[in-house]
Order: C-alpha cells, then structure tokens, then sequence
C-alpha cells in the first residue's frame, strides 16, 4: 500500500488532553499477522496518534509497527497510516475517508513548563493523565489539527488535489474539480470530504 506523509492542516479544536478521550476505554488491538488482543483500558495519545494502554499505575505507549487496527468498544475503529491511528469518517462502496489528529506537542511542554498549576503530568516514557487544574483553561489550550486520508482503490492517500488527483482517473479528476468549485468546498471540511469521496467512488 502507498502510504503518504500528511503536512499541512488547519486546527479543528482546541484541548487541554493529551488524550483523544476523556476515559480509557477497552479495545481489541489487531496485528499486522492477524493476531487479535483485547485490552481493557485504552486510549489515543495525541502526541502522535499511537495507542495507549494502562499497566497498573502507568500509562503506556505501545509499539506501532506492527499494529494494524484498534477497535474500541463503543464503535468507534481507527487503522494504522504510517504507524498512527486515524479513525473512520466515511465509506462509500470499498473507498474510505480518514482523519488523524495530533496536538502541538512544542507549545504543549511549553505551556507545561509555564504554568505551576499543572502537577504530576509526564509526557515522557511513562505517561501520567493526571487531570489539568488551571486558572484560565482557555488560554492554555492547544490546536488539535487534523489530517485526512483516503483508502482509495486499495490504496491510502493524502486527502490533497495533487495527491488524489494522481489517483484518479480523466473522468473522476473532472468529477474532483466540481466539487472543489462548489462555493463552501474547503480541504478541512468534512461535509466537503464525504461528498467528494461520495463523486469519485463509482456505485453499483
């Protein structure tokens, strides 16, 4: 499979978490050997869009290369692109819309450093989630940014004109350039996402 590096995004969000939820959840782990393993407290680091697990009172983060899929218990299904975890979106036919979302990791350990209010959270080997007691929340919160992917014909895809468009073929590049002339298309957009997934995915 073609794998493509993501690169330039526009913030979404904003967050205090270095996690994508509130709580761990459990989840069963895929492997790229078809090996599957049920843990009971995970979550998504957004450092880097790896998986975390708990291990009595740490928290871990565990060894992409050779994860595949992570499926969470409340429904929610991530795949593994370049080694971090992007969740379904979309599917239309076989053809798929994801999203990887990672914080400012600079402007996180700088606001840590920062600020005395912040205890007992460690963003090194071992990962604390204590919980974020500040003054003015507002202004310590960082940029979530999101990437998108496509699974496109079998293959993964930047979602970006250029990188699409030398997937598509003649017919489906023009189908491509409609949607983009739509008049509230955006690349960060997922309402504008679906519908171009939905114009170049043939239907039967």
């Amino acid at each position: 499979m073609m794998l493509v590096l993501a690169i330039s995004c526009v913030a979404q969000k904003r967050t205090l978490s270095a996690t994508m939820f509130r709580e761990f959840k459990p989840s069963v782990i895929t492997f790229s050997d078809g090996h599957k393993l049920s843990q009971p407290l995970t979550n998504v680091f957004l450092k880097n869009a790896s998986l975390l697990y708990l291990q009595g009172d740490y928290t871990m983060e565990a060894n992409m290369d050779n994860i595949m899929s992570v499926d969470f218990q409340d429904g929610r299904s991530f795949v593994a692109i370049n080694k971090q975890l992007a969740y379904l979106v979309d599917s239309v036919g076989s053809n798929r819309l994801y999203c990887i979302e990672l914080f400012d990791q600079e402007g996180y350990e700088r606001n840590l450093k920062n600020n005395i209010n912040i205890t007992n959270l460690d963003l090194g080997e071992q990962i604390s989630t204590t919980t974020v007691d500040l003054n003015n929340e507002e202004d310590y919160k960082l940029p979530v940014f999101r990437h998108y992917y496509m699974f496109y014909n079998g293959q993964f895809v930047r979602v970006h004109e250029r990188d699409l468009g030398r997937m598509l073929s003649k017919e489906k590049r023009t189908m491509m350039k409609r949607i983009m002339a739509l008049p509230d298309f955006s690349w960060q957009r997922e309402s504008s996402l679906k519908q171009l997934l939905k114009a170049i995915t043939d239907q039967n």
